[in-house]
């Protein structure tokens, strides 16, 4: 594999992720990798007017570890439904929620994906354009044991630990008014309140030494 940031599948993962992306060209999605449970792989934060809310993606429950590839997505539940009601609660009255309305609706009323790692990749490739991010990414063919630590971002990015080593600088967010600023929210946070502003705000993340 030739030098290459290697990440897992998230959904409309957190800004940290668009911020490492940002400063590859090349891109490597791990998708044989094993699934890994209470991750951002099926879930995202945003802000709603209650504060941090998590947005999940059910699965379907499997009685062995899953490779990531074929984990599949369970519909017993509306939570696509679920899932726009609570993106139009936190962001309908954002700046830019109306503009890129149009991009993410298919998602939640049209598009219907058995598998996870298809709409997380769909999902990817649409912010990076929107982004306008000059980034190359592709799945990976298999699973890729070895690769040096600088480029291996599969298990940087957790709900569960914040990343102390990035600064976020803070913007105006919908509901930051009475439940202050939440930094590494999921990017669509970012669009929807930054709009094409978003790249400039990745470009100026600064890494703490």
């Amino acid at each position: 594999m030739e030098h290459a940031s290697l990440f897992s599948s998230h959904y409309l993962a957190p800004i940290e992720y668009y911020f490492q992306l940002s400063k590859n060209e090349i891109s490597h999605i791990d998708i044989y990798e094993h699934f890994v449970k209470q991750s951002y792989r099926n879930r995202c934060r945003i802000l709603s007017p209650n504060g941090i809310q998590n947005l999940t993606v059910p699965l379907v429950k499997a009685r062995k570890r899953k490779l990531t590839k074929n984990v599949k997505i369970a519909y017993d539940d509306n939570w696509r439904k679920m899932h726009w009601k609570s993106l139009e609660a936190a962001y309908r009255s954002s700046p830019y929620f109306e503009f890129y309305e149009d991009d993410f609706h298919p998602y939640y009323h049209e598009k219907k994906y058995d598998y996870l790692i298809d709409l997380n990749w769909d999902l990817e490739q649409k912010i990076i354009q929107l982004l306008g991010l000059k980034n190359s990414a592709k799945k990976t063919d298999e699973y890729i044991a070895t690769v040096d630590n600088k480029f291996d971002f599969r298990n940087s990015f957790s709900p569960r630990k914040e990343n102390e080593s990035l600064s976020f600088k803070e913007y105006i967010q919908v509901f930051s008014d009475r439940n202050g600023f939440a930094p590494n929210m999921s990017i669509i946070d970012l669009l929807f309140n930054e709009g094409p502003n978003a790249i400039n705000y990745l470009k100026e993340i600064q890494t703490n030494v």
